[in-house]
This record gives C-alpha cells, sequence and structure tokens, in this order.
C-alpha cells in the first residue's frame, strides 16, 4: 500500500495484494472447501492436497474473472465478494450472483469447453480457483478421491438439470395458460 500525499487516501497495489497468501487466508479457504460437496467427506491430509492446489486472486469491482467463450480451465470459489454469471444473447442475460462459499466453473473440470457464460466481480472479492491440469494430477494420484470428486460434480449438474427442467415445464405451462386465456 502507498500513501498518496495529496489526498491522504490509501491506494492498494493489486500486484502486492495478489502475490501474498497469509495463513488465515488458508484456514478460511479450508473452511469453504470443507462446505462444498466435492470434498466434504476428505480427511486433513487430502484437504491438504488440495489446498495445495488452490490459487487465490483479488477481483476489482467490475473486473471479468472470466469471458463467454474463452477455454474452462478451473473452478472457481466466492472466498469473499460477489461475481455475476451472465450470459450473452441478444442482450446480457444475469444467470447467477453468487456470494462467499459459492462455486462455478466446475464444468471446466470435466471437458475442453469454452466457457458458457461470464463471470465478473460485482464488489472487491477473493477468489480461489482450482485448474483442472492441477486436480486432473491429483486424481491420478489418488484415484478413489478422484472418483469422489468426479461423482460430486455428478450430483451438482443432476441437481442443477433437475431444477432447469423443472424451470422449464413451469414456463411451458405458463406459456400455455396464456395461450388459453388469448383464444
Amino acid at each position: 500500500m502507498k500513501n498518496n500525499s495529496s489526498s491522504n487516501k490509501i491506494v492498494q497495489s493489486g500486484f502486492w495484494t495478489n502475490l501474498f497468501r497469509s495463513n488465515s487466508d488458508i484456514s478460511e479457504t479450508e473452511v469453504l472447501l470443507h462446505s462444498i460437496p466435492l470434498f466434504k467427506d476428505f480427511t486433513q491430509k487430502e484437504l491438504n492436497g488440495i489446498l495445495s492446489l488452490v490459487h487465490t486472486r483479488n477481483y476489482a469491482n467490475d473486473e471479468h474473472i472470466f469471458f463467454e467463450g474463452d477455454p474452462g480451465i478451473g473452478m472457481y470459489i466466492v472466498l469473499e465478494g460477489e461475481v455475476l454469471i451472465k450470459r450473452s444473447l441478444y442482450k446480457d442475460i444475469n444467470l447467477a450472483l453468487l456470494t462467499k462459499g459459492d462455486f462455478f466453473g466446475e464444468l471446466a473440470l470435466l471437458d475442453d469447453e469454452k466457457r458458457s457464460a461470464s463471470a465478473i466481480a460485482k464488489r472487491d472479492s477473493k477468489i480461489a480457483v482450482i485448474f483442472k491440469p492441477d486436480l486432473d494430477e491429483f486424481i491420478d494420484r489418488f484415484p478413489k478421491r478422484g472418483a469422489q470428486i468426479l461423482k460430486g460434480i455428478n450430483q451438482i449438474l443432476v441437481t442443477r438439470l433437475r431444477k432447469l427442467n423443472q424451470d422449464f415445464i413451469s414456463l411451458y405451462i405458463k406459456n400455455l395458460n396464456a395461450e388459453v386465456q388469448n383464444e
């Protein structure tokens, strides 16, 4: 941090903020990892292995974490702040507003497809990421836990797909009712 003498305002340097991570950050990340279904049953040793893969970065308000169409390179976890997930069609569509403990981008851990939406910090935010190549190596070294991680991702995707199906049926019925009323 440096002191700007003309206004006595403290300016925070993103470079130095993103370079260092304190032990308290690690324990906070550990608690959040335990709350994610993928890692909730891990032993401390196994969790330490995952923690060694975690990278953290601070994002400023309105800074993109990734853009729709970018290669999917990892899964992200909101440690602090808020992240907006949005998709661009003929206009921007806000899909979700995520807060501390939420995670996103987990599809990148399964395939090599491009991002289907953009992620943008909506406040100053601290985000953790687990990169796919690092997780793939972990899975190769610990296949039993790797299978648990993949099963956890599968559970998340199934839950989201069921919710999407439910939303689709609700919209379909609403549309049918509107058509009947217009006849």
